[in-house]
Order: structure tokens, then sequence, then C-alpha cells
């Protein structure tokens, strides 16, 4: 009868709850889940058919950084329209900036695009660069490293379930990256027009070229005007494609795109797009994508 007893209290007890993780945007949710697995409940704030610049600090949002154990945010400035009143009005110490539970993956990535004099009168200027760092696979490397041991940090018993995790999530990233590098070989030197800087790692990575930017200022859409002076600005430089991420409007890039007589590209962005579930979907959505315009 005693052993009886012991077992039922045993059921009744309640199972150790997943580390609450609260993300900023859809792709550092997806990486700590790669990480932590079922010991890790992440959600984002955005999705991937939202500018992650412009969000409202809905009541909703701040219901759920008041009860997360681990904030994740890109920084670099993506979030400061909207994060900083979420983080106040949660009243939650652990995810304040500077404290353990505050996670920013620009920290532990080089940054590109970092102006010399960041002035707000050109648009959304980011003083610590561009952002968009999830555009290049490889700096997913870098952050889930940083992530796997802040995660440790947060949820020392499982310590050792998130470095095993992240060493598996590495081991099968660095092989998707060496196979979509060798597929999108046929891109390297290929002239390109953005709608929005957001594409700067990308273009890193795979090595096209960015001869021509649709918006003004970044965050600025642009007249028929100045389209037309960027069509014919770009023309000596023979762009393949017009490239926008899902969250944008289309009227830009599809009006450049009838005009220069070349493919509008849409790209995921990030997880949740069309086509683009998971992690190893965005970049293999993004390179053939690229490669079909090219053809």
């Amino acid at each position: 009868m005693r052993i009886l007893f012991m077992f039922l209290a045993m059921l009744a007890l309640p199972a150790q709850a997943a580390l609450n993780i609260f993300s900023t945007v859809p792709e550092w949710a997806a990486l700590a889940q790669e990480i932590g697995g079922a010991k890790v409940k992440a959600v984002s704030a955005t999705t991937a058919l939202q500018d992650p610049h412009r969000i409202d600090a809905r009541p909703s949002l701040i219901a759920r950084a008041r009860n997360a154990d681990l904030l994740l945010a890109t920084g670099a400035e993506l979030e400061a329209g909207w994060l900083p009143v979420v983080l106040r009005e949660s009243g939650n110490p652990r995810i304040q900036a500077g404290q353990p539970g505050h996670f920013e993956a620009a920290a532990f990535v080089r940054m590109l695009d970092v102006p010399g004099k960041p002035d707000r009168a050109g648009g959304d200027v980011h003083a610590e660069g561009n952002p968009h760092i999830q555009t290049d696979p490889r700096n997913f490397l870098a952050v889930g490293e940083a992530l796997a041991a802040r995660l440790a940090l947060a949820d020392p018993a499982n310590a050792v379930a998130y470095r095993s995790g992240y060493a598996a999530f590495a081991e099968r990233w660095r092989t998707r990256i060496q196979q979509w590098e060798a597929q999108a070989a046929p891109l390297k030197g290929v002239a390109v027009v953005s709608q929005h800087q957001a594409w700067v790692y990308l273009y890193d990575w795979l090595g096209l070229r960015e001869v021509a930017v649709l918006e003004p200022k970044p965050g600025v859409e642009p007249s028929l005007a100045h389209l037309a002076r960027v069509r014919d600005a770009a023309a000596t430089s023979k762009p393949r494609m017009a490239i926008r991420a899902a969250y944008n409007p289309p009227r830009a890039a599809e009006w450049f795109a009838r005009e220069a007589k070349v493919p509008a590209v849409v790209l995921p962005f990030t997880v949740g797009a069309p086509e683009a579930d998971d992690l190893a979907a965005l970049f293999e959505t993004t390179v053939q994508r690229l490669l079909k315009a090219l053809k």
C-alpha cells in the first residue's frame, strides 16, 4: 500500500516546465527550438508578414514578456520603436537590458553597413549596422553557440542538453550551408535591385551585387518619379532581378520589374513565410527562388 501511495504521489507531481522564451522575431524562436527542443517553449512577437521595425506594443505582447524567462531580440536597434515599451510595461526584471535573461543576437556577429555618421533624417538608419543578420545562414552558428550558453545559464539543470542540442544543430547546419553554397554558385556577381536594404548579409554570403535600392531612404515608400529615376540609373548595370521581402508591399518591386523587364523575386526573409516553415526551408527557398529568377 505504501509503495502504491508513493507511486501515485509521483504521478501527481507536475512535469518540469519548459523554459519560457519570448522572441521578437521568428528566426530566433526557431533557433531556440532547434537547440532546446522540448525543453524550451519559444514564441515570436512578430510574423514573417510583418515589418519588424513597426510593431505596436500590444497588451498581448506585454503579457507574454511578463511571463518570459528569456528574451531573444536581434538588437542593433531593429526593435527600438516598440520593444522598450514592452519591456517597461512587462515589469519582468529577468529580461530587462543588461540582465542575463536579455539576449541580443547582433552582439555575436560581424555587423555590416555600419554608418559613419548616423542621421535619422536618412530614414531607418541603424547606428550599430544593418540589423537583418538572419539573411546569412553562417550567422546562425555564432548566434546559436552564444544562445546555447545563455540557455544553460537560465536553466542549469538542462545545460548538457542545450550544449548537445547546439552541437547537433551546428553539424547539420554546416553541411546545409555547403550544399546551398554549391547550388548558388551561378549567383556570384549577379547584379540585383532591392526594394529595401534588407539583404546585405545575404549578398555578402552569395556574392550578389546590389546595384540599386528602390526606397529613396530606408523605410520610405518610393514615388513613381523616384522609381523611374532608379530604373534609368540602373539600366547600365543590367540588373537581373528585383528583390523584396514577403512583408514588403509589392508595388515598387513589381513596377520596376515590368519596366526593366526582369523578374520580381519575393524572398521569405524569415521563418513562417510561404515555403519557409523552418530555418532550413528559409534558406532552401531563398536559394531556389534566386536561381529560378536567374534562369
